[in-house]
């Protein structure tokens, strides 16, 4: 938790295993073993932390407005995609939506929606599949109508 990148956890996890080995004779017996584990994993974090510190790169104002800019020009992007996801979600037939429904809103399984449809699995993945480049190209003609206009 005091790290937010596993990978990075868990080689604190393994530094701070090798600390304990190697300082194990100055353990004092009969006292608490947690509490001084603990004690060298958060120095281990803390010395982790100063060095991705030292590590950090600093961008100047101009790339962060740059970075901003097209931040803020994809999310405007999502927005008309994801609209021209709604209006071809509407054009397909309404078994096709089902299936969408069941496997996306519903957060269903592949198996539980070929359950519910009394299909198979693979007949289910050929069937999305197919709705999915129905959907790819009616986004794309709606986007390129639209940016023509």
């Amino acid at each position: 938790a005091l790290v937010p990148d596993w990978a990075q956890a868990e080689d604190l996890l393994q530094e701070t295993t090798m600390v304990m080995w190697s300082k194990f004779d100055q353990f004092e017996q009969g006292t608490d073993f947690a509490a001084w584990a603990l004690s060298i994993a958060r120095f281990r974090v803390m010395n982790h932390r100063k060095r991705q510190r030292a590590q950090r790169i600093q961008f100047s104002d101009e790339v962060l407005e740059a970075i901003a800019e097209q931040v803020s020009a994809a999310t405007a992007n999502v927005d008309v995609r994801r609209e021209a996801l709604r209006v071809c979600i509407r054009k397909l037939a309404e078994k096709d939506q089902e299936l969408l429904r069941l496997r996306y809103g519903l957060d269903a399984t592949i198996k539980s929606v070929a359950e519910r449809v009394g299909r198979g699995m693979d007949a289910v993945y050929k069937s999305l599949n197919r709705i999915h480049v129905q959907l790819l190209h009616c986004i794309r003609r709606t986007l390129i109508t639209e940016d023509a206009v």
